[in-house]
C-alpha cells in the first residue's frame, strides 16, 4: 500500500512529459537519426556559446583598463591559430558527413517500397493506393513496411510534412517528386502543408493512420475500390487511343512501351535519358519535348485532357509493363492492349 502514492506520482510525471514534449514522437526509422543529429548540434552550440562568453567575461575582467597601466603588445601564436582553424574544420566535416549520410538515406527509397500516388491541391491531399483505394486527407499504411510517395501538385507549391516521421517534401506542380518512410508505431499522426499555398493554407490538414499488418489487410479488403491503379491506367490508355501507335505485338508509329520504364531511352538529338515517372508524364503532356530516336513528332498533346489522377493511372500502367511476371514479385501481369492471352494447347 505504501508504494501506491509513489506509483501515482510517477504516472503523473509521465503524463506531464507527454503533455509538454520536447519534440514530436519518433514514429519512423529515420526519426531517431535526425533527432540525434539535432541534439548533437544543440549541444555543440551550447558548448561553443558557453566557451566564447566565458572567455570574453574572464578576459574583460582580467585585462580591463587600469589607472597607471599601459597596454602591452601581444604577439600571435602559430599553434593557437592552427588549433582554432583545424578544430572547427574537423567539427564541420563531421557535421557534413553525418548530415550527408542521413540525407542520402532519406532520399533513396528501397526498391520494394509500396508506391502511393499523392496529389496536393488547394486545400486537400488526395491519395491513390496501388490496389485502387482512394483517400482524401487520410492515408492508411501498415507498420513496418516501406512506403514511397510519388507526389505532384495540381495548382501551386505545397509541402508534405509529417512531424512524427521527420519528413518534409516540397510538392511542385507539373512534375513528380518522391518521399519515403517506414512507420514503426501504430497510431494516427498529423499531416501538414508546410508551404503557404493560399488563404486556406492553415486548413490543409490530414493524418497518417499507421495500422498493424493484419488490421491493414482488413482495411484493404473492406475499402471501396474500382480496380487496381494500373488497370485503371490501362483503361485510360485504350480510351485515349494510345494503342493505335504504341503497339505491343508489332512496331507502330510510336515506340513500344514494353519494358521501357526504368531503362535508358535514346533521343533524336543523341541524348540518353532514363524513363522514370517524370519522363512518362512529360511524354504524355508534352510529347515534343523528348522525341525518341527513329520516330517523328506526331503524337497529340494531352495537356488539359488528362487530370492528375488520370496521369497517375497512366504512369502506373506503363510502369506495370516493366514488372516481372506474376509469381516472381506477386504482382499481376496486365495484358497489353490489342493482344490475347496465350492458353496452353489441350
Amino acid at each position: 500500500m505504501g508504494l501506491t502514492p509513489n506509483i501515482e506520482r510517477l504516472r503523473g510525471s509521465k503524463n506531464m512529459f507527454e503533455t509538454f514534449p520536447l519534440w514530436p514522437v519518433q514514429a519512423s526509422t529515420i526519426a531517431g537519426q535526425l533527432d540525434l543529429l539535432y541534439v548533437f548540434l544543440l549541444l555543440l552550440s551550447l558548448v561553443t556559446c558557453t566557451a566564447i562568453f566565458t572567455t570574453i567575461t574572464v578576459f574583460a575582467i582580467k585585462y580591463r583598463r587600469r589607472h597607471g597601466r599601459e597596454a602591452e603588445q601581444i604577439h600571435g601564436s602559430i599553434i593557437l591559430e592552427i588549433a582554432w582553424s583545424v578544430i572547427p574544420l574537423g567539427i564541420f566535416l563531421v557535421i557534413f558527413a553525418w548530415g550527408a549520410i542521413i540525407y542520402f538515406h532519406e532520399r533513396t527509397p528501397p526498391r520494394d517500397s509500396t508506391e502511393i500516388y499523392t496529389v496536393a491541391k488547394q486545400w486537400m491531399w488526395k491519395f491513390q493506393h496501388p490496389e485502387g483505394q482512394r483517400e482524401i486527407n487520410e492515408l492508411h499504411v501498415p507498420v513496418g513496411r516501406d512506403v514511397k510517395l510519388i507526389l505532384t501538385s495540381q495548382d501551386v507549391i505545397h509541402s508534405f510534412y509529417v512531424p512524427a516521421f521527420r519528413i518534409k517534401q516540397d510538392v511542385l506542380p507539373g512534375r513528380y517528386v518522391t518521399a519515403w518512410f517506414r512507420a514503426t508505431k501504430p497510431g494516427t499522426y498529423h499531416l501538414f502543408c508546410a508551404e503557404y499555398c493560399g488563404t486556406m493554407h492553415s486548413g490543409m490538414l490530414g493524418q497518417i493512420v499507421v495500422m498493424d499488418p493484419s488490421d491493414y489487410q482488413t482495411w484493404l479488403a473492406t475499402s471501396r475500390t474500382f480496380g487496381s491503379l494500373a488497370a485503371a491506367g490501362q483503361s485510360q490508355f485504350e480510351q485515349l487511343g494510345c494503342p493505335t501507335c504504341h503497339r505491343f505485338e508489332t512496331q507502330g508509329r510510336g515506340p513500344t512501351l514494353n519494358g521501357v520504364y526504368g531503362n535508358p531511352v535514346t533521343l533524336e538529338d543523341g541524348r540518353t535519358v532514363i524513363a522514370d515517372e517524370n519522363y512518362i508524364r512529360e511524354s504524355v503532356l508534352n510529347p515534343g519535348a523528348k522525341i525518341v530516336s527513329g520516330f517523328k513528332n506526331i503524337m497529340p498533346v494531352f495537356q488539359g485532357l488528362v487530370d492528375e489522377e488520370q496521369m497517375n493511372e497512366l504512369v502506373a500502367y506503363v510502369k506495370s509493363l516493366s514488372v516481372p511476371p506474376a509469381g516472381s514479385a506477386g504482382n499481376p501481369t496486365l495484358i497489353p492492349p490489342g493482344t490475347q492471352p496465350q492458353h496452353p494447347k489441350e
